[in-house]
């Protein structure tokens, strides 16, 4: 292939014709899509490049005519493992494609609001990393799977986590030892701590006594800090602390955090920036263990919402241990069945919500007709940030800026914190 080392594995169906095709635009997904709709991944921009045509899409066979834009991957596994997206892009035309994303979201959805520059937040690299381990040729291998497929990529190390975690693939062959050596499909979840490797064991379901016994012998042969096996804790050698305003913040086994120091860092620094001398009562919903919480307690009093009793335990924990934090209340609660009414919600003067992938489209629903002056809005998907966004803005909040933050770099993923402040009051229906 020209100019690059992305490998792209052969067409199995012989059928399938070649032809040479020129590349548009990149889509949303980092695929390369020409003028009838066809997309190919690895190709970019001005591409001329011969595929084999699979209906919507075509297999990327060469690159005839490279595009000035395109570098050399750095991961060995770049076209094969299905993590990332945008290895072969250079920085600049990287960062206009990220934040185009989130552009193009928001001018679907009615919202005349142009992105801040994309703040880069991947730091020295990602802090936690799933791995499945699978029984390959009768032994088990870890790794991650192709891009859209089941099919197992086995790795020596993830380039883009942080070095400690370059260990993880090995870890987590070891701990299958004891569980089947990978014939029944496991999920490994990994996690870089100040006090070593957090790892959380998923898809075998309970075990006996013995294999417990050596799962504790493998944690300390290993040397890591946690092991649990589906959020049961098996045995905690030490406390896997991770940086944080508090002093012992320590999230459940298996639990939320952001994917990157860097990144976690940066939404929160952008939260706290929306604040003014006015916010004395925070409310931080779908609060997780509660990152958001323990920075917004430094000035105000916080009530944090969340579904997983684990996450809220382990925010109570933190705050217990760290001096100097204003309140804070939890509350255990589904948002998406149960979404704070307006008569709960003004009761604060600023609101923090932070949803899973899915968006948070009930709650904000009720957050347009309240009186909340401040809502900041931090999202994982541009797409479902800006149906929610409309929904604010039509009742009668100005979004006042939205910044994209790049946390999830090489990947189609972008993070997002929006401002929203209400225009005047509103009338409750």
């Amino acid at each position: 292939m020209t100019g690059q080392e992305i490998r792209i594995e052969e067409s199995r169906t012989e059928e399938i014709r070649t032809e040479t095709v020129t590349i548009e635009r990149l889509g949303a997904r980092g695929d390369g899509i020409t003028a009838d709709g066809l997309t190919v991944a690895y190709a970019l921009p001005g591409e001329r490049v011969a595929v084999a045509r699979q209906g919507s899409r075509g297999q990327l066979v060469s690159v005839e005519t490279p595009s000035p834009d395109r570098v050399v991957p750095f991961c060995r596994y770049f076209g094969t493992c299905g993590g990332c997206a945008a290895q072969h892009l250079a920085p600049e035309p990287y960062a206009a494609w990220k934040r185009g994303l989130v552009d193009r979201a928001l001018s679907q959805a009615g919202i005349a609001v142009v992105p801040e520059a994309m703040r880069p937040a991947h730091g020295e690299g990602r802090r936690r990393l799933t791995l499945h381990v699978r029984a390959v040729d009768g032994a088990a291998r870890a790794g991650l799977m192709a891009a859209r497929s089941h099919d197992l990529v086995a790795i020596d190390h993830c380039p883009i986590t942080v070095p400690v975690l370059h260990r993880a693939p090995a870890v987590a062959v070891a701990l299958s030892a004891p569980l089947g050596h990978g014939r029944k499909p496991l999920d490994v979840a990994v996690t870089a701590t100040r006090g070593g490797l957090d790892v959380d064991l998923r898809g075998h379901g309970p075990v006996s006594e013995g294999v417990r016994a050596v799962l504790v012998r493998l944690a300390s042969d290993l040397d890591l800090a946690r092991l649990s096996l589906h959020g049961d804790i098996v045995v905690e050698r030490r406390a896997p602390l991770l940086p944080s305003r508090a002093e012992a913040w320590v999230p459940p086994p298996g639990g939320f955090l952001q994917a990157t120091e860097a990144g976690e860092a940066a939404l929160t620094e952008l939260v706290l920036a929306a604040l003014d001398g006015r916010t004395k009562r925070a409310l931080d919903l779908f609060s997780g263990s509660g990152p958001f919480s323990l920075a917004l307690a430094r000035t105000c009093d916080v009530h944090a919402v969340e579904g997983e009793a684990a996450a809220l335990a382990s925010l109570d924990r933190a705050y217990r241990a760290t001096q100097g934090l204003r309140r804070i209340t939890t509350e255990r609660r589904d948002l998406f069945r149960r979404p704070l009414l307006p008569i709960e919600l003004d009761a604060y003067d600023a609101v923090v919500f932070d949803p899973p992938r899915a968006g948070a489209q009930a709650q904000t629903e009720r957050l347009a007709q309240s009186k909340v002056p401040l809502v900041i809005g931090v999202a994982c998907d541009a797409g479902t940030f800006a149906r929610d966004a409309a929904t604010l803005v039509a009742g009668g909040y100005r979004l006042e800026r939205v910044t994209p933050v790049d946390q999830f770099a090489w990947s189609s993923h972008v993070e997002l914190v929006g401002v929203f402040r209400r225009e005047a009051p509103r009338r409750r229906r």
